[in-house]
This record gives structure tokens, sequence and C-alpha cells, in this order.
């Protein structure tokens, strides 16, 4: 670990040097910015395990050389703290050595959609959504709602949120998959609990570097919005449609009465969908501890209960069961994204053990 860890820190000068040299190309002052933010925690930590090292030696030493009973006790205290904070360092640096995601850093498309209940999975598509806005509220994140579909009897069959801010993929790509919950609706007269679902996606939101997308390969059809939206609903072609010819991937958007705007949304939302299912075809040719199970955000999986009755919110992938579900749909959810962060960690660190050990 210790020739690694001299190469990181060989490396974090080569990436200084050449910013201090300065960089015109944006690319590439991208690229080194996400390096030297990567590199130097890494670097901090190496350096105070180098000193610990050497306090540590030095603490053996004076213990086998020392013949006054109170000194070896003294000598012999130091070497067990210094021990113990060696170890506590070391398990950091495998922590900040982990590979880290591009993806961490960049903003999210979050799409939500009714599943399985009708009316009632509407609702709690809405309930998701106002949580992961109350959530970003308190993050200091920005949010706004780029397309929505309200139900029938309120919430949302489909939305769409863009959200911008710092690490903002990093903590919200734990949301991927199906959302279940259990309550009594409002329209129940028996009292019956009922089970309805709601998706999650999350998608980062690639810049245009990172999707090469022809303009050739976009198909775009306009058309009349339809629902909320004033005078110009029904009489204005502001509603644009896009479809990647390739893959067959389509976004509709009417939020706006600008078809330009709409179609700027369109855009984003399609090279979004487009980035992610290159990321999936990547996963499946090549073998990558970048992700684990915990964060693929696989969209047909049921990572969640959410049970109203009881006051209780159950994470199935982690087998992580709170009683503060109130809470958590005021957008407390850090506890539940803390532990989901913890858990990641540690699959990773057992995949590379397990790979490097075979």
């Amino acid at each position: 670990m210790w020739e690694r860890l001299a190469q990181v820190e060989e490396k974090l000068h080569a990436v200084e040097a050449e910013l201090g040299a300065g960089v015109a190309d944006p690319v590439r002052l991208r690229e080194l910015g996400r390096e030297h933010k990567y590199l130097t925690p890494i670097v901090a930590l190496y350096r105070r395990l180098r000193r610990l090292e050497e306090a540590w030696q030095r603490a053996r030493q004076e213990l086998d050389c020392a013949e006054d009973p109170d000194w070896r006790q003294l000598a012999a205290e130091e070497l067990e703290r210094l021990t113990t904070e060696k170890k506590e360092v070391e398990e950091e640096l495998k922590v900040a050595l982990l590979p880290p995601d591009p993806d961490d850093d960049k903003n999210v498309i979050l799409e939500i959609r009714a599943g399985t209940g009708g009316d009632e999975a509407a609702l709690f598509a809405g309930d998701l959504a106002r949580m992961y806005q109350r959530y970003c509220e308190r993050q200091g994140w920005k949010w706004e709602i780029t397309d929505a579909t309200e139900g029938n009897a309120g919430g949302y069959k489909e939305i769409i949120l863009q959200v911008r801010g710092e690490g903002v993929f990093g903590w919200l790509k734990y949301e991927g998959g199906v959302h279940r919950v259990q309550r009594i609706p409002q329209t129940e007269t028996q009292g019956r609990i009922h089970t309805s679902a709601a998706s999650v996606a999350v998608l980062p939101e690639p810049e245009e570097i990172d999707i090469e997308l022809k303009e050739s390969d976009i198909r775009k059809d306009t058309y009349c919005a339809s629902g909320h939206g004033g005078q110009s609903v029904n009489t204005t072609y502001s509603a644009v449609r896009l479809v990647h010819i390739p893959t067959g991937i389509t976004v509709a958007i009417q939020n706006e009465r600008s078809q330009i705007k709409n179609y700027e949304t369109a855009l984003r939302i399609l090279r979004a969908r487009l980035y992610e299912l290159e990321l999936q075809k990547r996963q499946a040719a090549e073998e990558s501890l970048r992700r684990s199970l915990i964060s693929t955000g696989d969209r047909s999986a049921k990572i969640r209960t959410y049970n109203f009755p009881q006051n209780r919110i159950t994470d199935h992938r982690i087998s992580l069961t709170l009683y503060n579900l109130d809470q958590v749909m005021e957008g407390e959810i850090d506890s539940l994204l803390e532990a989901l962060r913890l858990a990641d960690r540690a699959q990773r660190l057992a995949q590379i053990t397990q790979h490097q050990a075979g």
C-alpha cells in the first residue's frame, strides 16, 4: 500500500503542476479538477499515516531500550495509542482509495412514475416528489419540475425533476428502483390497507461532451399541449416529442408554453437516458468494481416499503427498518442515504479484497 500511496502523491504533484501552468482546454481543466478533488484527501491521509508510522517507530524503540519500569509503561501506552490511530487512518485510506464514481458530482434527472395501484399510486408518486423536493431544499440544492402529468385524483402519473447542486448524483443514486407503499387510501370506506407502488429513476445529467448526439439520429415532432397551460393549450404546437431513431428512446415534454424551452428540456432528458444506456452496456461488457448492487438503480427492483399505519420504512437492500416515516416523508432521508452509502462502501471494499485475493 505504501508504494501505491507514494504514486498517488506523485500524481497529485503532477496535477498541481499542470494546473499551475494554466490549462486552456475546458475539458482537460475539468478532468484535472476532478483528479485534484479525489487525490487531495488521500494524500493528506497518507502524510498523516507517515507521521504516525515515524512516531510509532520511535515509541517502539523507546520501549525496547527503556530500563525504568515507569518509563516503559509510558512508552507502552504511547505505542498502543499510536497503533490504534494508525489502524483508524489505514481504514480511512481504504475507503478513500476506492475508485471514484465519475458521475457523483453530476446533476440529476429524477423521474417518478406511478405504478400498480391506480389513483393511490399517483398520489404516492406525488408524495415521493414532495419528499425529494424537501430533501433538496435541506441540502441547499436547486430543483425544478421539467414535466408532469397529474393523476385523476391528485398526485402524478409521471413527474420529472431536474436537481442541481454539489454531489447530487452521489447521494440520490441510491433512490433508483420501485418504492412500495402500504396505507389506507382516503377513498377506502372499510379501513383496508392497500398496497401500491411508484418507480424512481435517477439519471446523471451528462455534459454535452459525454454523449455524442447527432441531429440526424433524432426525429422531432411537435403537437398541441394538453392539460393545464392556459389559453395556449390546444392552440399552439408547443409540446415536443423527440425520438432517438437508433435506440427508439422517446421523450415528450409539454410543460412550458415555449416550444424552444420544451425542446431544450427534452434534449437534456434524452441525453441523460442515452448516457444511462451507455453505462449499462459498459457495465455488462466488462467487470466493474465502480458500482455495487446497492447503487445500480435497477428500475425493476423493489428497494423500499413505506408502511404508514406503523410509521415504518424498510429498505430491503440493506435490511434497514426505521420507525420515523412521518419525518422521512418531510424530506429527512439523511439516515437512510448515509446507511446506504456505508453499506455501498463496505460492499465495494469486500469486492476489491476478493478480487485482489483471486
